[in-house]
């Protein structure tokens, strides 16, 4: 049973940051690319960020690209995401998602997923 644990959601302001962190065991941590996705309201859900269990190499979403930084601490099997320059349009469930595949972890058929933090962004 794969477990994604995520933590760091809130209310913030536009321009503030926050960061979002998702402990699973080690592994999963180990073997498994990891990724974030988020569902705004009444929206379908997202792909923003995923990073390699190998190499650490990131990838993100057009969205959020030059705002947002992927990364991985392997000394407590927690994936990070960092969110800085936040606007209310990034406001959504942000969830933690691992798949064995790289090319699948970038999309919604993720085959695990956390049950997800809100992130609200006020103007």
């Amino acid at each position: 049973q794969v477990q994604l644990v995520e933590s760091g959601g809130g209310l913030v302001q536009a321009g503030d940051s926050l960061r979002l962190a998702c402990v699973t065991s080690r592994e999963t941590f180990s073997s498994h690319p990891l990724g974030w996705f988020r569902q705004p309201p009444g929206k379908e859900r997202e792909f923003v960020a995923a990073i390699s269990w190998r190499t650490e190499y990131t990838i993100y979403g057009a969205s959020v690209k030059g705002r947002f930084t992927i990364s991985r601490d392997n000394a407590t099997n927690t994936v990070y995401l960092q969110m800085d320059s936040l606007s209310p349009e990034d406001t959504a469930v942000y969830y933690c998602a691992a798949d064995p595949h790289w090319v699948t972890i970038q999309t919604t058929k993720a085959r695990y997923w956390g049950q997800g933090t809100q992130v609200t962004v006020s103007s």
